[in-house]
């Protein structure tokens, strides 16, 4: 009989959670989990999925439109918020009923409550009170949005979490922040016919990304009708007498408003989860410092995910909690590399991205071949729309291998992926120029880029 009711206790049912628990039940592990709101965490219940089913929504506008150039007429048409929340709800409930599935089918039991540690082998429900032992504990609760606590009036303020559950779609909305939460609320905002803008203190939004992508993507934005405002941030929040906003800039800019959003970044979900206590080292904000393997400060407890704040992507949760079972369960020891991710930002228009912006290439070395093309795609030689297109690979100049591609326009996102597959290999300038262009695709301008626009050398 084991000394310990469990061999592993999971601590948060998100992406990363889940993975681990299933991996490590397969291995012939005696686990549990704990989840005190849904199984499926910030990516499946508020995250990346009901995200991208409203991206979906806010876009077809503009299909409406586009679809005149091509000869059809298009009639009245009407908008229902209701409707698309209503839609998206009986979606996520749909996909956290797999979840929990998954989780049964592999014999982890369940626990609907909020969890916290209270030893290096212990942990205790509050919804019970109940006190569990487990040899080992894998911390995977994520991170939740920030908040500016200093702002006057900052309780007026609404974050993603509750974007996507709003009442009604307000007609006035101001987004706050430059990353990718910020960056895809505003352009699911003005697609969806809602007087939008985007403001951020940087001087330009997606901070980390390729600039030219960053100012590509602004550029594009604001000729959809977004308002951006680089270089600002909000001083207070007025709260008028009919409920609406009024909000005024460390610049004095006026903006009135209905719905006023933070997305200003996300805080690892540590607090009050009784770390400390049991000796697990944090930073300063919070994330729990792991090793290469997510081992914590305590040999028996682990974290991934957003938790960790290394690489705050659902697919690289998924890929530690896999490779944590897999070492600690089933003598399959593997690390994950987080060095090369391929990711994708669905802005409109969308941006995907893997490998390193011409910026992180230049600190590794002094001679690059960069190569970009911008056109417009050929959708919009009939659909008349004033939108571009941009491609663009860095090269080593000294080896040939590509370092990184960037690119803003339709299925960015897809061709990303892909892409990552390529990089993983090593692949070189003179790989990408001997493939074969599919004809005729945005793509094949990867392969049919001969001549660098711009060589830096030294």
């Amino acid at each position: 009989m084991s000394e310990f009711d469990y061999d592993l206790f999971v601590i948060g049912g998100g992406s990363g959670g889940v993975r681990a628990a299933r991996i490590a039940a397969t291995h012939g592990a005696r686990v549990g989990i704990a989840e005190e709101f849904r199984y499926g965490g910030t990516c499946v219940i508020r995250g990346c999925v009901p995200k991208k089913l409203f991206v979906y929504a806010s876009k077809f506008s503009e299909e409406f439109e586009d679809a005149e150039g091509f000869g059809w007429s298009v009639g009245e048409r009407a908008f229902s918020w209701e409707k698309l929340v209503a839609a998206k709800d009986q979606e996520i409930t749909r996909l956290e009923g797999i979840y929990r599935r998954n989780l049964e089918r592999t014999n982890v039991e369940l626990h609907d409550s909020r969890a916290v540690v209270e030893g290096p082998n212990s942990v205790r429900l509050l919804a019970t009170g109940q006190l569990i032992s487990a040899k080992y504990i894998l911390i995977a609760v994520g991170a939740s949005p920030n908040v500016d606590e200093s702002l006057e009036g900052g309780e007026h303020v609404i974050t993603s979490n509750e974007a996507f559950n709003l009442a009604e779609l307000p007609q006035r909305a101001v987004v706050v922040g430059g990353g990718y939460i910020a960056v895809e609320f505003a352009g699911i905002f003005n697609g969806l016919g809602v007087e939008t803008t985007l403001l951020y203190r940087g001087e330009e939004i997606l901070r980390g990304f390729d600039m030219d992508l960053r100012t590509a993507v602004r550029q594009e934005m604001e000729k959809k009708g977004i308002k951006v405002i680089c270089g600002d941030n909000l001083k207070q929040i007025v709260k008028n007498a009919d409920g609406s906003l009024t909000a005024t800039t460390d610049k004095g800019v006026r903006i009135d408003a209905d719905q006023i959003m933070h997305a200003i970044g996300r805080r690892p979900h540590t607090v009050g989860l009784g770390l400390e206590s049991a000796g697990v080292e944090m930073d300063r904000i919070g994330a729990i410092k792991v090793d290469a393997a997510s081992q914590t400060s305590v040999p028996s407890i682990y974290a991934v995910g957003d938790v960790t704040n290394r690489a705050n992507l659902t697919p690289v949760a998924i890929r530690e909690g896999h490779a944590f079972a897999d070492t600690v369960f089933g003598n399959k020891p593997w690390t994950v590399d987080h060095s090369l991710i391929a990711t994708a930002v669905f802005s409109q228009p969308e941006l995907g991205t893997v490998g390193l912006s011409q910026e992180e290439a230049l600190k590794r070395t002094p001679n690059l071949d960069i190569y970009k093309s911008s056109f417009r795609p050929m959708k919009h030689t009939l659909s008349g729309r004033d939108e571009k297109m941009l491609m663009k690979i860095i090269v080593d100049a000294d080896t040939d291998k590509v370092l990184g591609v960037h690119i803003m326009g339709p299925d960015a996102g897809e061709l990303a992926q892909v892409l990552g597959i390529t990089l993983e290999m090593g692949a070189t300038k003179a790989d990408f120029d001997r493939t074969i262009a599919v004809h005729p695709t945005a793509a094949e301008e990867l392969v049919t880029m001969r001549e660098p626009t711009e060589q830096l050398r030294g």
